[in-house]
Formats: structure tokens, C-alpha cells, sequence
């Protein structure tokens, strides 16, 4: 456990040193708004602000070994390049130094974790902190190194540059968590519809179970008559089968609870589209095949059945990746009328024979088999099926040049509010 501490600790220092010394290369690419001006603007602060908000690093430590290293860099540029004096070089950027530390103890008042989901006010407080580190850092400059005087008219751009620079940095981390939430959501999704469809095999499976503890009771009831013996192991039967179904209920409630936590929500038939989109897009390249995936929606509309709805195109739109040979294309349409959701999913693969589509939906067909011969489960089409059904719509499928199954549903079975 001590090793683990220190080890996190060993890393955290790794981090601070490259954020300092990126902050100081950075801080180089800088701008003097005014020729002997006692400031100078450089991409440093949003190297550093950005470090922040995206690395969990100590705010107070980070703010002072770059403060440090600042100055240091600084200094010893000065010497090299400049001939200046190591002395007055130090004492010449200590304010820069000054600046760092200041920054990093605001951010640290404010308690910037805390703020990181509020955008705004986390970018007006910043401009607050940096305005205030930043005219330190020139008044300290002014009073003991330079003797310029701050002009109202700087003071005003120290603000205005701490605006502009706090936004576009919050603005560029929000971007990218935003992006980073919603890849997240997105798997998140599409497992939660996977485990929809294995709930539905489980419910086929526990109605299945029940059927045939029925029928073993009923054969004991039979043979007790007959041979008692055989009717005692009749009855173990049925009670083994029994205790299987009990273990199955058990798990559906498990998956059952989860489902319906994330049904709560509701999400546009747009989202789903590019959910579907972008999964089968990297399904494709996973199977080394070049797939053009498109997607098109008439009316754009609110569901609260995603679950479902991901389930079964994505269902759809993997079985058509997998008839794909090399490269193809699959278009993915959702088109609404007053009454009706058509759902479209069309494919340029290797197609369906007409004799097989009467039975493409019948629980455990596949033509599908791995290379040791095993047909696969065959669950996938009959779970699309058992999804129509629930929303009492209907399937279509026809295959000639290109693949299409249709689907309609009620509207009032999809659209929240209707």
C-alpha cells in the first residue's frame, strides 16, 4: 500500500515538472501589446489553465514548482542569450513566478473540481483569478523593477485578455468532456441494448422452463401410479428445473431493474441513428471490411424506448456488416407519418434467399457457423421480431439486389409526449 502511495506521488511530481516546463516553453510564444510595456501576454497561462482542468494535480504544489521553473527558464534565457546579469535576470521575473502561484491558489479557492460541470461560471471566475494574479504580478512589476506606472488603458486589456483567454480555455475543455461524455453514453447504450436482448432471451427462456416443469410434474403424476421410484425421479426433475427458473427470475429482476433505470430518459431518433451509426462503423473496420454507413431522418422526435429501439437496429445493422463481403454500403432511414414510424435498413451484401424469409424469424434459424462448423445461436432476428411485437408493429423483408427489411410501428408507441 506504501509502495502504491508513493509510486502515485512519483507521478504526480513527473506531471507537475512537464506542466511547468510545458508553461514555460509555451509562455515564450508571447505578445507585448506595447513597446516598453511593463507586461507581455503569452500562450503560457492556457497551457497551464488547460493542465489543470484536464490532469488531477495539486493546484497549490503545480502552481509553485511553475512558478519556480518559470522563473528559472526565464532567467537563465536571459543569461544566454542576453548577457544579463543572473541577479537582476531572477529579480526581473520573479513577478512571472508570482503570477503562477497566485493563479493556482484562486483556482484552488474556488474549488475548481467542483465547477468543472459549470462552464460559464467556472470561466467568469477564472477571468476574476487571472485578472487579480495578473495585475499583482504587473504592479509588482511596475513598482520594482520598471517604475512604469499601470495606465488605466492596460489595466483594462489585462482584463479584457483574461476574459478572452479564460473562455477559450474552459470553452476547449468543455468540448472535449462533452465529446468524451458522450462516447461514454454511447457505450453505454448500446451494452444496455445488448443486455436488453439477453433479457429478452432469458424471459423466452424462464416461459420455456416453465412449460417443461409443468410437464415433469405432470409425468410424475403419472408414474407414481405406475412405478413410485420412477415417479420420485420424475419429481426431482421438476424440482431441479424449478430452482433453475428461480435463479433466471432473479437475474431478469436484476436486468429488469437496470432497464428501466435507463429508460428514464429520452433521446432523440437522430442520437440513436448516429449511436448505430458509429458502432456498426467500427464493427466494420473490427471485420476489416470498407462499409459506407448512411443515415437519414425525416422529423426528428423525443423516445423514451431507446433501449429497444438500439436494440434492434443495431441488431439489424450487424447482420447486414455481416453479409457485406469486403465493402458495401448500409442505409439506415427513419421516416414518419401522422400515424406511423417506418424504420428501413438496407444493405448491399450477399442478400436472402426467397425460400428462407418465411423463416428468418424463427427462434434458433442461422445460417451463420464458425470454422469448426458451429451454427451460431440464431437468437438475433426472432429478438428483432419479439421487439416489433411489443410495439405492435410490423416487419417486411424483400431481397433482390440489395437486402431491405422494413419495419413499421405505431407512432404513439415511440414518440414521448404522444
Amino acid at each position: 500500500m506504501e509502495q502504491s502511495k508513493s509510486i502515485i506521488k512519483r507521478h504526480d511530481v513527473l506531471l507537475i515538472f512537464a506542466v511547468a516546463i510545458v508553461t514555460a516553453i509555451a509562455s515564450e510564444v508571447k505578445v507585448i501589446p506595447y513597446e516598453g510595456a511593463p507586461f507581455r501576454f503569452g500562450l503560457g497561462t492556457v497551457m497551464f489553465l488547460l493542465a489543470v482542468l484536464i490532469l488531477p494535480l495539486p493546484l497549490i504544489h503545480t502552481g509553485f514548482i511553475t512558478g519556480i521553473v518559470i522563473v528559472l527558464f526565464r532567467t537563465i534565457l536571459d543569461v544566454a542569450f542576453f548577457e544579463s546579469a543572473f541577479t537582476n535576470a531572477i529579480l526581473t521575473h520573479l513577478p512571472a513566478g508570482l503570477f503562477y502561484i497566485l493563479f493556482a491558489f484562486g483556482l484552488y479557492m474556488i474549488k475548481l473540481e467542483q465547477l468543472k460541470s459549470k462552464p460559464f461560471l467556472l470561466a467568469s471566475l477564472v477571468t476574476i483569478i487571472e485578472f487579480a494574479s495578473n495585475s499583482v504580478e504587473q504592479l509588482a512589476t511596475s513598482l520594482f523593477i520598471t517604475n512604469i506606472p499601470l495606465t488605466m488603458k492596460e489595466i483594462v486589456l489585462l482584463l479584457l485578455v483574461a476574459f478572452i483567454r479564460s473562455f477559450f480555455v474552459v470553452g476547449i475543455y468543455s468540448s472535449i468532456t462533452v465529446k468524451e461524455q458522450k462516447r461514454q453514453v454511447q457505450q453505454l447504450l448500446n451494452f444496455i441494448s445488448t443486455l436488453y436482448v439477453e433479457a429478452l432471451y432469458l424471459k423466452k427462456s424462464m416461459n420455456e422452463i416453465e412449460q417443461i416443469t409443468a410437464d415433469s410434474y405432470s409425468l410424475y403424476d403419472q408414474l407414481k401410479k405406475i412405478d413410485p421410484m420412477l415417479g420420485m425421479k420424475a419429481l426431482s426433475i421438476a424440482q431441479e428445473i424449478h430452482e433453475v427458473k428461480k435463479d433466471e427470475q432473479r437475474i431478469y429482476a436484476g436486468l429488469a431493474k437496470i432497464l428501466n433505470m435507463e429508460q428514464l430518459d429520452a433521446y432523440f431518433i437522430s442520437e440513436l441513428l448516429q449511436y448505430v451509426k458509429e458502432a456498426n462503423e467500427k464493427y466494420s473496420e473490427m471485420l476489416n471490411k470498407k462499409i459506407e454507413i448512411a443515415i437519414s431522418c425525416n422529423h426528428d422526435f423525443r423516445t423514451k424506448e431507446h433501449i429497444p429501439l438500439l436494440a434492434l437496429m443495431n441488431n439489424l445493422v450487424a447482420n447486414a456488416v455481416e453479409a457485406i463481403e469486403k465493402e458495401g454500403t448500409i442505409r439506415i432511414s427513419i421516416n414518419t407519418s401522422k400515424d406511423f414510424a417506418t424504420i428501413t435498413v438496407e444493405d448491399t451484401g450477399a442478400g436472402i434467399s426467397k425460400n428462407l424469409i418465411p423463416v428468418i424469424f424463427d427462434p434458433g434459424f442461422t445460417t451463420k457457423f464458425n470454422r469448426q462448423g458451429v451454427p451460431s445461436t440464431g437468437i438475433g432476428l426472432s429478438h428483432v421480431q419479439a421487439i416489433v411485437d411489443k410495439f405492435n408493429g410490423t416487419i417486411h423483408v424483400e431481397s433482390n439486389e440489395t437486402t431491405v427489411f422494413s419495419i413499421k410501428i405505431p407512432i404513439n408507441n415511440l414518440q414521448e409526449g404522444v
